[in-house]
């Protein structure tokens, strides 16, 4: 399979070497979340590669059943458990294993909606260029040094500048979460415009409503 990167720059793998050992696998994941979502959100929450088959949903107002949620969110929670069990040092370990158990709360009692961001705000995340990636740089996911990788994908999440991640790593997380895994702020989120009203405000309203009356 290749990786996001690859197929965004047309880079062909070679057939036979890999040195991905800890990664997490985007594909069914996202052909699992391309089935349950409506047609007219999966257009825009799943990559351009997903084929029609998957296509199921046409009322753009359907909710996910629970069950296939619920099945979504496990998905993501086996691939940070099977990280963990080899994680290479404690705080991986532990990061990792606070994922999961935040995915537990999400497989045990499914959300009626999945509030995790749009393909579209996945493709827009900034990509961290390699001249600015240090050689002790690593994912805090996979926990593999970024510079390994002849063609790394790093993201920089805009909670903060030091959220740097593998984008085949955060991806799951962020479409099924919507949040920053490190530090659980919500990413792609409409902000409300709140308009401030002064005295002066309140005073032309009441005038307007006086001569309503006049």
């Amino acid at each position: 399979m290749a990786s996001q990167y690859e197929v965004e720059h047309n880079i062909k793998p070679a057939p036979s070497t890999s040195r991905r050992r800890r990664q997490v696998d985007m594909s069914t994941f996202t052909a699992h979340l391309h089935n349950i979502l409506p047609s007219s959100t999966a257009a825009t929450t799943t990559t351009a590669s997903s084929s029609s088959p998957f296509d199921q949903h046409h009322n753009p107002h359907a909710v996910p059943n629970p069950a296939d949620t619920a099945a979504l969110f496990r998905l993501i929670q086996d691939q940070m458990g099977t990280l963990a069990t080899t994680a290479p040092t404690e705080e991986n370990r532990d990061f990792l294993r606070s994922l999961v158990e935040a995915l537990e709360v999400d497989v045990a009692h499914p959300p009626r909606q999945i509030e995790g961001v749009t393909q579209a705000f996945l493709d827009g995340l900034d990509r961290v260029p390699r001249s600015r990636l240090k050689k002790e740089d690593a994912c805090p996911i996979c926990a593999e040094r970024y510079l390994d990788d002849p063609y790394p994908l790093v993201v920089e999440l805009p909670c903060h500048e030091t959220h740097r991640f593998d984008l085949e790593c955060v991806g799951p997380w962020l479409l099924g979460k919507g949040t920053c895994p490190l530090c659980r702020k919500e990413m792609g989120k409409r902000k409300e415009i709140v308009v401030e009203k002064n005295d002066d405000d309140d005073e032309e309203e009441e005038d307007d409503m006086d001569g309503l009356y006049a």
